[in-house]
């Protein structure tokens, strides 16, 4: 790289802080967190538990993003001045260095761009997670099965934790339906772009004449919402089945009936829990369940109708295809949204997906 491809780099990554800077409102940020600040210090704040997680968990996340944005004008700095000593004193090596940190800096960078745009009311949730197969009985079970564990490894690499809330085993294999909480800052945020159907093309292993088959999974993703959310929910629109846990591999096994499935009657919306112990604790986490998609169903009701007023032709999240996984006659991920594909189909179900929801989310600003 020639020293002025290098100075147009730095030129572009300065301008790229101050567009940061802008975004980030760093003065108002500064005066929230000196605020949660004096909060976290007084004697009762950790009377209402709930309410004190709520706050440390702002702090950190208003934290690391002001932290961040300073290292990245620290970082910035560093590498203007080996810039300018490499233009009064060439150096190869040096030179090698400040190319090989530019790169690693601009990549710091746009995962900050990332973090940035993950600004929705909800985006910092947790999130729940469902997948129902299509048609196809143990074909699209089974792919359902295989999208379970990209999903968990997805989640385990961000280092967030999930849990299993709903699990329904297929017949022969694979999963009938099944339902993950998984926490971790921004979950929500990152996970709002895999709402949609996901298709598969293979030659299935159940098929004994090796022919292709096309499967379908759908995967719906609702925020997690706390009590401060008003969801008028009436005790006769609903109706609350028990009946014993089940789940993989012998997990989840009750000899009681504390698996919880709650139907809300007028929206025909199923919610159902059976990871805690208790059916108490079960019903309250469908509760929390059911409050979360019945606001999610409101607010999309709400957008769809503004659409509506103007003309606009909106895409239909349920029901979408959204990305195809072709094993066979060749191997490529692509999403239908951005274009963004690969041929590396084992990396994606593995858990890589960053790449499928970084472009989603830059999409949506562009």
């Amino acid at each position: 790289m020639e020293l002025a491809e290098i100075r147009n780099e730095l030129e572009k990554s300065a301008r790229r802080l101050a567009d940061f800077r802008g975004s980030l409102d760093l003065e108002n940020k500064e005066a929230r967190i000196a605020e949660l600040d004096e909060i976290m210090a007084t004697p009762n704040f950790w009377d209402d538990q709930d309410k004190a997680q709520s706050i440390i968990n702002e702090s950190n996340s208003l934290k690391d993003q002001v932290n961040e944005y300073y290292e990245l004008t620290e970082t910035y700095d560093d590498l203007e001045v080996a810039f300018e000593l490499i233009k009064e004193e060439p150096d190869s090596d040096l030179q090698v260095d400040l190319e090989n940190d530019l790169t690693a800096f601009s990549e710091r960078m746009n995962q900050f761009e990332l973090q940035l745009l993950l600004n929705g009311p909800y985006d910092k949730n947790n999130a729940i997670l469902e997948l129902h197969p299509g048609a196809g009985g143990t074909e699209s079970q089974d792919w359902c099965s295989m999208l379970l564990r990209m999903y968990t490894r997805w989640a385990e690499q961000k280092g967030f934790k999930v849990e299993v809330l709903d699990y329904l085993p297929g017949d022969e294999a694979g999963v009938k339906s099944v339902t993950l909480s998984i926490k971790g800052h921004n979950a929500y945020g990152y996970l709002k772009a895999e709402k949609g159907v996901h298709r598969l093309v293979r030659i299935s292993p159940f098929d004994s004449a090796g022919r292709r088959h096309t499967s379908f999974v759908s995967c719906e993703v609702t925020p997690e919402i706390d009590d401060n959310i008003d969801v008028d929910i009436r005790s006769e629109d609903l109706r609350v089945d028990t009946y014993r846990a089940s789940g993989a591999g012998g997990q989840h096994i009750n000899k009681t009936s504390s698996a919880v499935r709650i139907t809300h009657i007028p929206t025909g919306i199923v919610v159902a829990s059976q990871a805690q112990r208790s059916q108490i604790q079960n019903r309250e986490t469908a509760m929390n369940m059911l409050r979360a998609k019945l606001y999610q169903k409101e607010v999309e009701e709400q957008e769809r109708k503004l659409a509506e007023i103007r003309g606009e032709q909106k895409e239909i999240g349920w029901g979408s295809q959204i990305r195809s996984y072709v094993f066979h006659p060749y191997s490529m991920v692509k999403d239908h949204r951005t274009n963004t594909e690969t041929g590396n189909v084992q990396a994606v179900m593995d858990g890589e997906i960053d790449q499928f929801i970084d472009a989603f989310l830059r999409s949506r600003v562009s």
